[in-house]
């Protein structure tokens, strides 16, 4: 593979170029050293590592925790690296939960609204009016 220009390295990732500045600026990827008079270059090893960012994000890891697993990514750490995943995945899982709740709420008060008939007044704004005096 030949070295590739910022713009090249984001294209062949399929992210914008101020990504590929960003995870820089977080320490997820190296910038590499620019020669006198040229533009930096990037190689496959940073072709890589950035698949590796954007497939992580994919999966909801946070920065920091894609910074953990870069950091555990030589092959000697899965014991580490799948801690790591787990306690995300209980995070996924609480998260879940309360979409579940969430969503059983909005379904109840939809049921409310579609049983009324005339001129009431809504049961979704009313119940959220007095969600709102509760807090």
């Amino acid at each position: 593979m030949k070295f590739l220009t910022i713009g090249a390295l984001a294209a062949s990732a399929g992210v914008h170029v101020e990504t590929v500045r960003f995870y820089q600026r977080k320490g997820l990827l190296p910038e590499p050293d620019r020669l006198p008079g040229s533009i930096r270059r990037y190689g496959q090893s940073d072709l890589e590592r950035l698949h590796f960012v954007k497939s992580a994000k994919g999966l909801g890891f946070s920065l920091d925790e894609i910074g953990q697993l870069l950091k555990l990514a030589d092959g000697t750490h899965c014991r580490e690296a799948a801690e790591l995943a787990s306690r995300h995945l209980a995070s996924v899982q609480a998260r879940l939960r309360e979409l579940h709740r969430i969503e059983h709420a909005l379904q109840k008060q939809l049921e409310a609204c579609k049983s009324q008939q005339g001129n009431f007044s809504c049961p979704l704004i009313d119940s959220l009016r007095e969600l709102i005096t509760v807090s």
